[in-house]
Parts: C-alpha cells; structure tokens; sequence
C-alpha cells in the first residue's frame, strides 16, 4: 500500500484527504500535520491520524510522499524540509513563488533522489481534456486562437491569498492552472508575453487580470481571470482555420461550427446594418456550416496520485515534472515583469 501524509490540513489539505480516502485499496493515509491545533482535532474527528509536531511526520518511516497544502511562500522550505527527510513531495500550485525558488528545490530533488511534483490537477478537468481532444481529432483544423479564462463575481477568499508576501493573487492562485494548461496543450517555446494585473478590492494583490500569450508556432492565446464578473464569457473559445469550439463552463456545454467543405468556405454574402453594408461580417448560408458535439470523454483527476505513485515505482514516466513547472514559472516571472513594466516581454520558453 502507498502511503502518504498531508501538511496543511486546510481547504486544499482536506480535499486531498478526501481524495485519497476515496481509494483505500490504493493508498492509505498516514495521517495530517498542521500548526493549527484545532485544525488537527478536526482531522482526528473525521477519524485521521494527527501527528503532534512536523519532525514527527516527517520521521514516520512508513510514510513514502508527503503532499504540501499550505500556504504558498512555505512551499520552498518545507519542499526542501521533507526531501532531506527522504520522503517525496507532491506540492501544491503555484509550485514556488518564482523559478528561482523552484530551481533550488529542483537542485534538492536531484541531490537526494527524492521524486518531486507540483499538484497541477487542472490537466485532468473534463473541460480542458474537450478542448484538447478536438484539436488534435482536426475538428476545427489549425487552432490560430485560444481563449481561456475563469470568471466569478465573489472576490478572493478572505484568507492568506490576499497577501502578496503570501503568494497571493489570481496569477498565482488560477493563472499557473490555466498558463500549465495551455503550455502543456501546444507543444511549442512561449515567445512573447503581455499582461495587465489589476487590483480591483485588495490593493497589493491581483484579484483580476489579463494575460495575451504568443507562441513560436504563430499560436497566440489569451488568457483571464476575473473575480469581479457577473456576466461570464465562454471558459474556452477556440479558433481554427475550418471551425470554432466553444466550452461555455465546467459543466462543459458547449459546441462546435465548423465548415461543411473546403469548397463552401468562402460563400458570397452581404449584410446590411445602419451604418452601411459588409461582406466581411455577414452571415454564412446555413447549407455551408455543420454543427457538431464537443467529444464524449470521462476523466478522474485521481489519476494524478496514481500517476505520482506508478513513476516513484518505476512503472510510468512522471506526468506533470518539475522541469515542466519550471517552464510555467519562468513564463509567470515574465508575466509579472510585463505587468510591471506596463510593456510585452520576448522570451523562449
């Protein structure tokens, strides 16, 4: 039986619980840490183990991996903490503050020949999977344009992702999910960022922004993050030579138009409007276009563990590895420096 113990028994420390006890003919859960005493009288309620001290869980014998769910500028101490006690780490996003931080923890990983992972579960929503299927099934031909985004209305939870020193903020919080997944979806260098960080409540964090990526294939995307929206836009929209797709949220509505033939592509037309008429914007004919279904597909954001667990055994290559994360840190780092500078930032990631 695998067995791992969590660090931080807080929102995203309960949810991995809940996961893992989810599985118990996979994995067993050694138990909990946090320097919350209430929050490990909680643990013990819901009938976990509760260790009393870090150095205690840490020195558990039994214990293989440990996953890291605390707060964001722990993640380098407490990463490094927990290899030279010769357990792996699964740790949650943003893996580091920045790539400098990661670099380090990279350094350790390889020193100690502990396996080190950053939990980017994204890669297992349903929506994103949809969006990834009819790219490479040619659904739509040769995505040029990708829109991503995730909007809600309620603000930042009131918590330490409001602080900035914290690694708070929504680059940092839901960024890193969305930039992880688009870079792992085109296989090809970021070659250009710019972005616009706004700090509509929580002065010192980002609470909304605005991210246009361009990639060295010619792809460009957008991505954003608003917790200030109450009419949302499409989670994704994607554009392609032949056809459109679009996910209208996580539920995964949505469809895709797309050209019948590469003959009907271009049929004449012309609308009128108040200003004056136009062949650009007008309609196609009905006959010219077909409507179709996103994909039918399942996925279990579980198989992340199960991934972590077959790679530390030998039986699969790591799915999400830290040379992968560092990639999105050194994109985010250049995000950051756009954002500040108030101009795009040319790189080769």
């Amino acid at each position: 039986m695998y067995t791992i113990a969590i660090i931080g028994y807080g929102g995203m420390g309960g949810w991995h619980a809940k996961q893992l006890l989810s599985l118990p003919e996979e994995f067993r859960l050694a138990g909990i840490y946090d320097i919350n005493s209430e929050r490990i009288e909680a643990a013990e309620k819901d009938g976990i183990h509760g260790y009393p001290t870090l150095d205690a869980l840490l020195s558990d014998p039994e214990i293989r991996t440990v996953i890291l769910a605390v707060p964001n500028n722990f993640h380098k101490p407490l990463s490094i903490q927990a290899m030279r006690a010769g357990k792996n780490v699964i740790c949650e996003k943003p893996v580091m503050m920045n790539a400098a931080e990661l670099e380090e923890v990279i350094a350790v990983s390889k020193e100690t020949g502990r396996q080190f992972s950053v939990h980017q579960n994204r890669r297992w929503d349903k929506d994103f999977l949809m969006v990834k299927k009819l790219i490479e099934d040619g659904s739509i031909g040769k995505p040029f344009y990708i829109e991503s985004r995730v909007q809600g209305s309620k603000g930042i939870p009131g918590d330490w992702r409001c602080v900035r020193e914290a690694g708070g903020g929504m680059l940092l919080d839901w960024g890193v999910h969305l930039i992880d997944q688009l870079m792992y979806l085109i296989d090809s260098p970021v070659t250009e960022v710019y972005a616009h960080l706004l700090s509509v409540k929580f002065p010192g964090v980002d609470d909304n922004f605005k991210l246009m990526m361009r990639f060295h294939n010619g792809l460009s995307a957008l991505v954003e993050v608003d917790t200030y929206t109450f009419i949302n836009l499409p989670r994704w929209h994607v554009s392609g030579d032949s056809g459109t797709a679009q996910i209208d949220d996580f539920s995964c509505t949505g469809r895709i138009v797309r050209a019948r033939t590469e003959e009907m592509r271009w049929e004449p037309g012309i609308v009128y409007t108040v200003a004056g008429p136009t062949r650009t914007m007008a309609p196609r004919p009905k006959e010219s276009i077909e409507e179709l279904p996103l994909p039918a597909l399942e996925s279990d954001a579980r198989d992340y563990y199960r991934n972590f667990r077959d790679a530390d055994e030998g039986k699969a290559p790591l799915a999400v590895t830290p040379d992968q994360a560092l990639r999105v840190m050194r994109v985010i780092d250049a995000v950051f420096a756009s954002a500040e500078k108030g101009t795009s930032i040319s790189l080769h990631i």
